[in-house]
């Protein structure tokens, strides 16, 4: 499934019937999860058929496409069924109950409400909010037009600080040739550095957050300023939105790209399978993990994996820090020692280069140990 993503542009008047849609989604959805907490032996299909009685029973919500009402009810569905899994599993902690939504932003068609024009470049929603005819604003390589229609399962209109955007979830399959290049590697993130291989090569951590910390402060202090439900309000919060949705796209692009970079330079990638949020409990760390989004970036480097059809193996964190690479001894240090020093062998190196390499010893035990398939490899690593 490929998502193609156009900013559209329109007039207020669609923006605000854009708007209206969007609120409507969110009183489905709400109600789909009363019904669900009122009643006992709800299942998913009850939720779509009581979509059907919503628009009789509510003037408003008939003029939302019908298909788009029931999408509404599948997310309802899916924080109901969410909430079964991890009561099954037995997950620790909250289970995730759901919750009545009052922030939705977006709405969902189906295969029917939409109507995309020849030419590739404007989309017309065709049921009775009134939004109409918008035009797409993108990348001018990207031609959605290319794909027939029956290929586009959904039409997403996603409402951000910086405008009003189309996505277009199209069912196809993207293929990448990886060129072989004889390279295997472990990967240590941390905070300062981004990450540090087996090879002892560091890419530096940006702080996305923390170079526009200023900023955000002196925006939110602008916010707090403000009357409560005044324009000037408004405006000042939608700079402040502006301001941290640039933030947001740094982060995803730095990580989008180094992983790309690193993926498509190896032919095997092994990293620290991280409980990240565990570690931002740390409220000395916290803010410094979050903003450095290493589950955004490990994200990216499994998706990028399965792309290029190579293994990316995921190892258990303990002891990656402690243990020598060279010897295998244990040299305990704490998290402000930066370097490995040990005294059986005389290695000494970076506290993350020494974890980067057993990150990568780890994964190749792990393979040796499982399938004979590919010792290739561990000679590779060799």
């Amino acid at each position: 499934m490929l998502i193609f993503e156009y900013k559209l542009d329109g007039s207020k008047a669609q923006y605000t019937a854009i708007d209206e849609a969007i609120r409507i989604v969110q009183f489905i959805r709400n109600k789909c999860l009363r019904l669900w907490m009122d009643a006992r032996g709800i299942s998913k299909n009850d939720l779509q058929c009581y979509c059907a009685v919503l628009a009789k029973d509510y003037l408003f919500a008939t003029r939302l496409n019908s298909q788009a009402r029931q999408a509404s009810a599948d997310r309802a569905w899916f924080a109901i069924s969410r909430f079964y899994d991890n009561c099954k599993n037995h997950k620790p902690g909250k289970k995730g109950y759901p919750r009545f939504q009052h922030d939705n932003r977006s709405i969902e068609y189906k295969q029917t409400g939409w109507k995309l024009e020849p030419d590739g470049k404007h989309i017309t929603l065709t049921d009775g909010c009134g939004i109409e005819r918008l035009r797409l604003m993108g990348n001018k390589k990207q031609h959605i037009a290319a794909f027939p229609t029956k290929q586009i399962k959904r039409v997403r209109i996603v409402h951000r600080a910086d405008g009003y955007y189309a996505q277009f979830a199209v069912q196809a399959e993207r293929k990448v040739e990886h060129v072989s290049t004889g390279n295997v590697v472990g990967i240590d993130v941390g905070l300062k550095v981004y990450y540090t291989d087996s090879e002892g090569s560091t890419v530096e951590n940006p702080r996305h957050y923390r170079k526009a910390e200023k900023k955000l402060k002196r925006l939110h202090r602008a916010v707090s300023r403000k009357q409560k439900k005044s324009s000037n309000r408004k405006k000042a919060r939608k700079h402040l939105a502006r301001a941290y949705l640039k933030v947001q796209r740094q982060r995803e692009d730095f990580a989008r790209k180094t992983a790309s970079t690193l993926i498509s330079s190896h032919d095997l990638i092994a990293y620290e399978h991280l409980q990240i949020r565990n570690m931002v409990r740390n409220h000395h760390l916290a803010k410094s993990i979050h903003d450095a989004g290493w589950g955004t970036f490990l994200r990216w480097v499994r998706h990028y994996g399965l792309l290029h059809d190579i293994p990316v193996i995921a190892v258990p964190p303990q002891f990656t820090s402690q243990k020598c690479s060279a010897c295998g001894a244990m040299v305990k240090k704490s998290l402000s020692v930066r370097t490995h020093i040990c005294l059986g062998c005389g290695v000494v190196l970076d506290r993350d280069h020494n974890a980067a390499k057993n990150i990568l010893q780890e994964a190749l035990s792990s393979i040796r140990g499982g399938t004979g398939g590919h010792l290739e490899t561990d000679r590779l690593a060799l």
